[in-house]
């Protein structure tokens, strides 16, 4: 016994050199004095014996396990996680617009009618897009893009990218995002050249977005558009937006008055996509992407790796 107790300590000094210190086998074998077999066989007992544990820790392995959850979590089509080296909201929306880009690139066809949103996460990935010319593919703005304010959406510049990536033209809704009535959007609606722009948007198989928040530097309110009163109703009662139609905690829509004078998709026609992928992440989008994920609206979620831990805490 008391030779065996000798034998582990000799094991756990040889494992700390080797382990800790990054000692050598020869270094080790000097230090304490011994053969270098012996040394082998010292860090051979104290693996055997549970001294030493090594763990190998796989991002990939780990992201794909994580994207397994947080699709099991809210019934998605697919999960993709962006490694993102730090939770820095502006890092991982550079993370994520590269991951969303290499998905689109990966399922796009030709004769798909890809409907995007606007923001600087769908800026991102539309300049990380891969020349691909497709036969019969269409782009089509899937929200109206105008603003009342020096604040960009992006909009113009997104449709262009996807265009000019895939050897298509891009459709364009020329409208603001909202209406001061419900009765001046519908008139506008009637237009046919508005109309043809809108169907094309309802009949997308692929559909493109991000979620917005209605924290005070949301881009929707620093647009314009958004007076106090109506700000403060949103600040309330929702959570976020998709295509600039506030929904609250629970995936509905927080003012059908809002939404009725909002321009674009209607929320419901995002869940009859053959792929309605949200592109979002970052600390402050967690309540927004889990109520959109409540809600239906996407069957794809690309994120980063500290989002998807939290959409999985409640």
């Amino acid at each position: 016994m008391p030779m065996q107790h000798d034998k582990n300590k000799l094991a756990i000094s040889a494992a700390k050199l080797y382990y800790q210190s990054n000692f050598s086998q020869a270094e080790i074998a000097k230090e304490m004095k011994l053969s270098r077999p012996s040394v082998s066989r010292l860090l051979q007992h104290a693996k055997d014996k549970g001294f030493v544990r090594i763990e190998i820790f796989d991002p990939i392995e780990d992201q794909s396990q994580l994207a397994q959850k947080v699709a099991a979590a809210y019934g998605l089509r697919d999960v993709c996680i962006a490694n993102a080296p730090i939770e820095d909201e502006e890092e991982i929306k550079k993370y994520i617009g590269q991951r969303g880009a290499a998905y689109v690139n990966d399922i796009i066809q030709g004769g798909d009618i890809i409907g995007v949103g606007w923001g600087t996460t769908l800026k991102n990935l539309s300049h990380q897009l891969l020349p691909h010319p497709l036969k019969g593919a269409q782009i089509v703005q899937l929200e109206g893009g105008i603003t009342l304010s020096t604040s960009e959406t992006y909009a113009n510049e997104i449709l262009e990218k996807f265009a000019s990536n895939y050897s298509t033209i891009a459709q364009y809704l020329p409208l603001p995002v909202l209406f001061d009535s419900k009765e001046v959007k519908e008139m506008v609606y009637r237009d046919r050249h508005i109309k043809r722009v809108l169907e094309l948007g309802r009949n997308a198989n692929i559909a493109i977005f991000s979620v917005g928040t209605v924290r005070d530097n949301a881009l929707f309110f620093r647009l314009g558009y958004a007076d106090s009163q109506e700000k403060n109703y949103l600040k309330t009662h929702a959570v976020g937006d998709i295509c600039s139609r506030f929904f609250d905690k629970d995936g509905n829509i927080s003012s059908q008055e809002l939404n009725d004078r909002t321009v674009g998709i209607d929320l419901a026609d995002l869940r009859n996509k053959e792929y309605s992928i949200l592109l979002s992440g970052g600390d402050g989008k967690v309540d927004s992407i889990r109520a959109a994920l409540k809600g239906g609206y996407a069957n794809v979620l690309i994120t980063d790796q500290f989002t998807a831990k939290k959409l999985l805490s409640e």
